[in-house]
C-alpha cells in the first residue's frame, strides 16, 4: 500500500464513531474538562489557601473547616468556579467540606479524603506544610511496618479486622520481645484510622529515630463491640468490646507476635469513644494493662463514676503500685472538657495518681496526634 493509502485510512478513521459512539461535541464535555482543570485545594508559599468548586449551577456554596468557627460562603464567578482563599494558616493538617445547596460534600478536586466506618465521618484532608517537618511527617529514619490481620473473634461471632505498627528492625531482631501498646479509635472511626489520619507510624519512627522512646508494638483493633450506629450501641458496646480484646485480640497478639506478656508490658490508650473504653476497661483490669490513657474521652456520665470505677477506687494503695502510668488528656474547647475535668477530680479525691493535661484544642486530630507525641516518650520506661 502507498503512503497516500495508509494517511487516507486514518482519517477515514477518526471519522468514524469510538467503540460505536460518536463523540459529540457538547457543552457537558466542556463542563467536565473545566471542572477537572479545577486546581483545590491550592496551598501558597504563605500558607493562604485558595478552594475552588466548579459548580455552575449551583446557588449556594458554604466552605466549614477545623481552620475556621462555622461555615463561611464562598463566591461564584462567571465561569461557575466558586473560590475563597484564606489564612495565613499554621502548619497543620486539617479537615474540611463543602456544602453545596445544603448537601455536604468533600471537595471534588482532593484526592485525600478521611474515611471511617460511618458516612458521617467522611471530609477531605488539607495539609499545610511548615518550613521544616513537624513530628508527624515522614522523615529520613528507619521506619517501622504496618500489618493488617483477619481474626476470628469467638467473643462476637464473626470475622474481624485489627492493624498492627512494629517497630524498626522487628523482623530481624531475633528473639527480642516487645512492649504492647493497645491504641483504640473513636467513633465512626475504624482500625485504620490511627496510621492513616494519627501517623502513629511516623510519630514512633521519628521518636525512635530521636532516642526520645523505647521501641514497642501498637495493634489498633475495631474498637466497636457492637455494629457502628445501633440501637444498643451506647448500653452495650464497651461491655462486648471488652470480650473482644481481652479474650480475642489480645491472645491473637501474643501468639502472632513476639511480645512481653505481662501487665508491666502492656499498654491501654484511647480517643473519644475509645479513650472511653480504655479508661473504663483498664482500670477495671490492673491484673492486664499497667499504662493506662484516654484521649478526649468518651466518659459518660460523672454520676456514674463511682459505679464504673468502682474496683479502682476499692484500694487506691493497691492501684497505683499497680499503674506506671495513668494519663488523661482533652483540649479546652472540647466538647468533653468539662467531664474529662471532673474525672480528674474524682481520681484526685480518691487518691488515683494521676497526670490530668489541659491544651488548646477542640475534638481534632490535631490534638490527639499531639497527646500520641507526649505520651509515646513516657511508655516502658
Amino acid at each position: 500500500m502507498k503512503p497516500f493509502a495508509f494517511i487516507s485510512l486514518a482519517l477515514i478513521l477518526c471519522r468514524l464513531p469510538l467503540f460505536g459512539q460518536e463523540i459529540p461535541s457538547t457543552s457537558t464535555n466542556t463542563v467536565s474538562a473545566r471542572a477537572a482543570r479545577v486546581t483545590s485545594p491550592e496551598v501558597e508559599p504563605d500558607r493562604r489557601v485558595t478552594f475552588r468548586l466548579f459548580a455552575p449551577k449551583a446557588n449556594e456554596v458554604l466552605l466549614t473547616g477545623e481552620f475556621m468557627h462555622g461555615a463561611t460562603n464562598i463566591q461564584k464567578s462567571e465561569s461557575g468556579v466558586w473560590s475563597i482563599t484564606i489564612g495565613p494558616l499554621e502548619p497543620e493538617i486539617y479537615n474540611y467540606n463543602f456544602t453545596i445547596d445544603g448537601v455536604k460534600t468533600i471537595d471534588p478536586g482532593n484526592a485525600q479524603v478521611k474515611t471511617g466506618s460511618t458516612p458521617s465521618t467522611i471530609e477531605s484532608i488539607l495539609e499545610v506544610p511548615g518550613d521544616s517537618p513537624a513530628f508527624y511527617d515522614g522523615r529520613d529514619v528507619p521506619h517501622g511496618e504496618i500489618r493488617t490481620h483477619w481474626y476470628e473473634s469467638k467473643s462476637l461471632n464473626t470475622l474481624r479486622r485489627l492493624t498492627v505498627y512494629v517497630p524498626p528492625g522487628y523482623d530481624k531482631s531475633g528473639r527480642t520481645r516487645y512492649p504492647v501498646l493497645y491504641l483504640l479509635h473513636g467513633a465512626n472511626a475504624d482500625e485504620d484510622s490511627w496510621h492513616q489520619l494519627g501517623h502513629v507510624n511516623l510519630i514512633l519512627d521519628n521518636l525512635l529515630a530521636a532516642g526520645k522512646a523505647k521501641p514497642f508494638i501498637v495493634v489498633m483493633p475495631f474498637g466497636y463491640g457492637v455494629p457502628p450506629g445501633s440501637s444498643n450501641a451506647l448500653g452495650q458496646n464497651t461491655t462486648m468490646f471488652c470480650r473482644d480484646l481481652l479474650g480475642d485480640v489480645i491472645p491473637y497478639i501474643e501468639s502472632s507476635y513476639r511480645t512481653e506478656p505481662d501487665p508491666d508490658h502492656r499498654a491501654l490508650i484511647g480517643l473519644s469513644m475509645g479513650g472511653g473504653e480504655a479508661l473504663s476497661i483498664g482500670l477495671n483490669h490492673l491484673e492486664r494493662f499497667s499504662y493506662v490513657g484516654g484521649f478526649s474521652s468518651g466518659l459518660g456520665r460523672v454520676s456514674d463514676f463511682p459505679k464504673t470505677y468502682a474496683s479502682l477506687i476499692a484500694d487506691p494503695g493497691a492501684a497505683n503500685k499497680g499503674l506506671h502510668l495513668l494519663w488523661v488528656g482533652c483540649g479546652r474547647d472540647d466538647g468533653a472538657f468539662a467531664t474529662s475535668r471532673a474525672f480528674s477530680e474524682f481520681l484526685t479525691q480518691n487518691k488515683i495518681t494521676h497526670t490530668f493535661h489541659e491544651s488548646s484544642g477542640a475534638h481534632t486530630w490535631m490534638v490527639w496526634r499531639r497527646y500520641l507525641h507526649e505520651v509515646g516518650p513516657l511508655l516502658f520506661q
